[in-house]
């Protein structure tokens, strides 16, 4: 009996190993020539700190005269523009970046560089009708909750934020109690946001950037120490970008930016 549940774990490591390989194939395409100098700052990335990075593009065009193209959203609508011209890459988290360096074989693990951090926070209706204070609200009877999980398919900075932030005390019955609240698991922030609209959810475990950018709608409650939990945007940066891409990389830490980035919630 032993042995079959040790053949038996070690095929499902294989089959899961097979599906990650396979999620990158299907986007990586070997006929692609990455050529990002054409002058122009190429950035691609998962939608969220977008907002912030447009706000210092913006103020380091105005400065330098050089043009930045910001494309963020779900990897499959722009993975293959990226393959060919892509100068810059950021993760939302550090297992995003791992998984985006599956497919940007030109990017390589030694050019990621950690630039901000945010925490997890709890986004919930405009004027919090539920009055919702704390992560311990997320468990009581009738919470709707919206989780983003990347659910082996989509490549997103949630991915396991909610069972990291229910176990945090190391307390099996708040995994079960908010799992039987979770009303939808979004395949990406912007996908978890209509969730939470169309259900009319009552909570969502996001990041501060989202209700600091939808504040007609969302309301942020920020998660107590003890249980928080906190995740970086990277960057990597590719060997053959243009050469005005690792001088904005360079101003986006600045403390001008630092300030702009600060206003949806990311610090350094």
């Amino acid at each position: 009996m032993r042995l079959v549940h040790v053949s038996a774990g070690l095929l499902l490591l294989s089959l899961t190993t097979l599906t990650v390989t396979a999620q990158a194939d299907q986007l990586y395409n070997p006929a692609v020539n990455h050529d990002p100098k054409d002058g122009v700052v190429h950035l691609y990335g998962a939608g969220g700190p977008h907002t912030a990075f447009a706000k210092i593009a913006d103020a380091w065009m105005a400065r330098t005269g050089n043009k930045v193209v910001i494309t963020a959203g779900p990897e499959t609508t722009w993975s293959a523009q990226a393959q060919a011209d892509a100068d810059i890459l950021w993760g939302t988290s550090e297992q995003s970046m791992t998984a985006f360096l599956e497919t940007y074989k030109t990017f390589s693990s030694e050019q990621v560089e950690p630039i901000y951090i945010r925490p997890a926070i709890i986004a919930v209706k405009e004027g919090n009708p539920k009055n919702i204070h704390s992560f311990e609200d997320l468990l009581k009877d009738g919470i709707k909750v919206v989780v983003t999980e990347g659910a082996g398919v989509a490549n997103t900075s949630g991915t396991g934020l909610w069972e990291d932030l229910a176990g945090r005390l190391g307390q099996l019955g708040d995994v079960k109690s908010l799992r039987k609240n979770i009303v939808a698991f979004g395949k990406g922030s912007g996908a978890s946001l209509r969730a939470f609209n169309e259900l009319g959810a009552d909570a969502w475990i996001t990041w501060p950037n989202w209700p600091a950018t939808h504040a007609d709608v969302l309301e942020q409650v920020n998660i107590a120490p003890e249980r928080a939990i906190w995740r970086d945007v990277n960057v990597a940066l590719s060997p053959d970008a243009d050469p005005e891409a690792a001088e904005f990389l360079a101003y986006l830490i600045t403390p001008e930016a630092q300030e702009m980035m600060a206003t949806e919630g990311w610090r350094r």
